[in-house]
């Protein structure tokens, strides 16, 4: 081995700078060392580490080939995988012994001698240091003192402390130094150790592992992995053959299921089947969730026998809906949904109202049930005797009036009653829902404040603010858009917004600035509904615009109420029930009473509450907007008429200077052509010249006062 350079130890007394400079560049030499050395600790601490992992998860991975063997697979496996795995659980065991082994190696080899060079050597050098630091120091305070002793007042108990306090700092500084100089000449030899033997270790336990796998892996074991490998190679032939089949399959089925994509796919080309004794697929069921309203959910349903199942997604096994034996089916009306259709058990206890995705679906749903109904799926060949009840399905399957067509059928006599007979009979409810409002709020509703749970037009009552518009609330709306000689009223709106509601009822309150009655007036209607079992409700179609809000029936489209935008000061919708909302109508009021009112309207809708009084406040921002668009509009064309003026008197005075202008060029020329006839000069002059000259000094002065 080369000799190394050191310090002088012999040196170290006199504290030369010579030997304080060699000193520092020993330092700057252990500096480097500690750096290089951390930065190799930590490269083989994630060598020592990741053998500890690779240990661990080889042990953990035959422990899960073990236990696959009792794993329960819904599908169920096979025995000669099971065996397979057992046997390379065996395999890889003996390797996790193998790796745990190098692990222990490494850690006693690798780990132990550096880490032994990096907390114990290196830390003795600093410690050193730091001590020979604070050696220094003091010697050099207690020379600067025996420096200062006075040569003329010499006090020999001072020069003894002196003297004895720089004899014990140059003794101490003088040892220090020596240890110190001794471990920074010792530390290349232990630099060589620290980074020689944690190799050495590494590479003997890495010969040491490989030794134990070339034991373990026989020639038995070389076979059984040649095996193995075929196998693997002949289930991804048999697994690419299936992909291949299954892509073919995907690709017919997507050209020939194209047409079934579309939610209602044309009849003419896949017809209904009417004899059907078993059907399954999607429905929506419609569920009561309160006193007036519902909510639909969709269900997987189907037949089984003379039942109907249902099925949520997600559940192992199908409910009973009800025993379709002997029952009814028909179609209905139902919330302005297509393709609904009602069952009714034979007893009349229980019904249920489905809707179907499609025509077709619709179609078949009603066949079936009609013929499960007839216990036709009891015969020995089903389809031929329902093909023979065919005609009564399709009787079936014809929509029979709604319930609000056969109501308006029966109520002439009713609407043709006088407005007094309706408002007495308003003022018994309001009479008997007497102590229901008395619990309200006296500052929002008035107590005995009639309900109106009806729509009534104004052409049978003459409601206030309403009476202007009676003559357009009867007109009926055009569905196909052609005016028929009158122009629409919200023609010219940007806005044209569409909501189907159910009207709850109506009633006078007193303040219109707050939320809160329209939430007390939901209450109490709500209230006065359960009272008086009134359930029905009269559907329509609410129409936004930037001008009014129109409620429009839906089956003839004459517009049934109309409410001028910027009477309605007021709209909420329920705190908790969404589709409950309402709006504050703000009235002139009537011929006898002049005083304003106002009257809070509640209607009910499918999910759309929030929508339609966004929809109500987009409307006001839009007729806020126009209106300030036309004063803008207005203001303007009164600047540009004003400047038009101006523009006009300057074009005046501008033909004024013109006319002056030509009327001295003319005098000038007359005054030139009687110069010339005076010097005896004639000139022939036209006819027209000749009338200006006659006119002379006539015409001038006529031109000159026009001017």
């Amino acid at each position: 081995m080369p000799g190394i350079d050191k310090l002088p130890i012999e040196e170290t007394l006199e504290d030369s700078p010579q030997t304080r400079s060699l000193l520092g560049v020993f330092e700057e030499d252990a500096a480097a060392i500690s750096n290089y050395i951390n930065q190799l600790f930590q490269a083989m601490h994630r060598i020592y580490d990741a053998q500890n992992e690779l240990s661990a998860a080889t042990h953990l991975t035959s422990k899960l080939l073990k236990e696959y063997e009792k794993q329960r697979f819904p599908l169920g496996d096979d025995e000669v995988m099971t065996s397979t795995l057992q046997q390379f659980a065996k395999v890889i065991d003996e390797l996790s012994s193998c790796h745990a082994v190098l692990s222990t190696q490494l850690a006693d080899a690798m780990m132990f001698p550096i880490t032994q060079f990096k907390e114990r050597d290196l830390k003795e050098i600093l410690t050193l240091k730091e001590v020979f630091q604070i050696a220094s120091n003091d010697h050099d305070a207690a020379i600067t003192r025996y420096s200062r002793l006075s040569k003329r007042k010499e006090n020999e108990k001072i020069k003894a402390e002196v003297t004895e306090d720089v004899y014990t700092s140059r003794k101490k500084q003088h040892q220090t130094m020596m240890h110190y100089f001794c471990a920074l000449n010792t530390l290349q030899y232990k630099k060589k150790i620290s980074l020689l033997e944690p190799l050495l270790g590494y590479m003997q336990a890495q010969i040491s592992f490989f030794k134990m796998g070339s034991e373990n892996l026989t020639e038995q074991l070389e076979e059984f992995l040649t095996n193995i490998g075929t196998s693997v190679q002949n289930v991804r032939r048999e697994m690419d053959c299936e992909v291949e089949n299954m892509q073919q399959t995907i690709e017919d089925l997507e050209v020939a299921s194209d047409p079934l994509y579309l939610p209602d796919p044309d009849p003419t080309k896949f017809p209904a089947h009417r004899n059907l004794t078993r059907k399954a697929g999607y429905l929506n069921a419609r569920n009561k969730t309160g006193l007036v309203s519902s909510s639909w959910e969709r269900q997987f349903y189907f037949t089984q026998g003379g039942n109907l199942m249902s099925q949520a997604r997600g559940d192992v096994a199908g409910g009973l809906v009800m025993d379709i034996d002997n029952c009814s089916v028909m179609a209905v009306d139902c919330e302005d949904r297509r393709y609904c259709f009602q069952i009714t058990s034979f007893d009349g206890k229980k019904s249920s109202i489905l809707q179907a995705e499609s025509k077709k679906d619709y179609e078949e749903w009603i066949c079936t049930i009609n013929n499960i109904s007839k216990q036709i799926y009891l015969s020995e060949n089903p389809e031929e005797t329902a093909a023979r009840v065919n005609q009564s399905a399709l009787e079936a399957v014809t929509p029979s009036p709604s319930f609000q067509q056969r109501h308006e059928s029966l109520r002439p006599a009713v609407q043709s009653r006088p407005p007094a007979a309706r408002t007495s009979s308003t003022g018994s409810l309001g009479s008997d829902s007497a102590a229901l409002s008395a619990l309200s709020l006296d500052s929002l509703v008035a107590p005995d404040t009639p309900i109106q749970f009806d729509i009534i037009s104004p052409v049978s009552e003459d409601l206030p603010g309403q009476a202007k518009s009676s003559g357009q609330s009867g007109r009926r709306t055009n569905p196909f858009g052609e005016s028929g000689g009158s122009k629409p009223e919200t023609e010219d709106s940007i806005l044209h917004q569409l909501f189907i509601v159910r009207f709850l009822g109506s009633m006078e309150v007193r303040c219109d600035e707050s939320p809160d009655v329209v939430y007390e007036t939901m209450r109490q209607i709500l209230a006065a509904r359960a009272i008086h079992n009134v359930f029905r409700m009269t559907e329509s179609h609410l129409l936004v615009t930037c001008d009014c809000l129109k409620l429009i029936d839906p089956q003839t489209q004459v517009t049934r109420l109309r409410f001028p935008l910027p009477n309605v000061v007021l709209y909420a919708t329920h705190q908790e029930n969404k589709r409950l909302f309402g709006f504050v109508l703000r009235t002139s009021g009537g011929r006898v009473d002049s005083r304003q009112t106002s009257i809070c309207y509640i209607f009910e809708s499918n999910n759309e509450g929030e929508k339609i009084c966004d929809s109500v406040g987009l409307a006001k921002q839009i007729a806020l907007h126009a209106e300030l668009d036309r004063k803008a509009s207005e203001k303007q064309k009164e600047i540009d008429r004003v400047k038009e003026k101006q523009q006009k008197e300057l074009n005046k005075q501008k033909q004024i200077e013109k006319d002056l202008e030509e009327q001295s060029r003319l005098i000038a020329a007359s005054s030139r052509s009687n110069q010339s006839s005076t010097e005896g000069q004639f000139v022939v002059l036209s006819s027209s010249q000749s009338e200006d000259s006659d006119l002379g000094e006539d015409g001038k002065k006529k031109r000159e006062s026009e001017a």
